[in-house]
């Protein structure tokens, strides 16, 4: 995966987020992919970190608004 493709991915995992969790901020959710995209920056292959990202920030999502 080239990194435009990778980046149109992560754009539309962050969209999903924001529609799965509307009331979190974009922000938040801004915050939340970028601190798990951070986490999988050092990964040589890149093909599932959309995914992982998505999971990462999903669930990270959910303990903030459960709290």
């Amino acid at each position: 995966m080239n990194s435009a493709e990778e980046e149109r991915q992560l754009s539309q995992v962050t969209v999903r987020l924001l529609n799965k969790f509307p009331a979190a901020s974009r922000e938040a959710v801004g915050a939340a992919v970028g601190e798990a995209v951070a986490h999988f920056a050092g990964c040589s292959i890149r093909d599932f970190v959309p995914l992982l990202v998505e999971r990462a920030a999903t669930a990270k999502l959910g303990s903030l608004l459960e709290a």
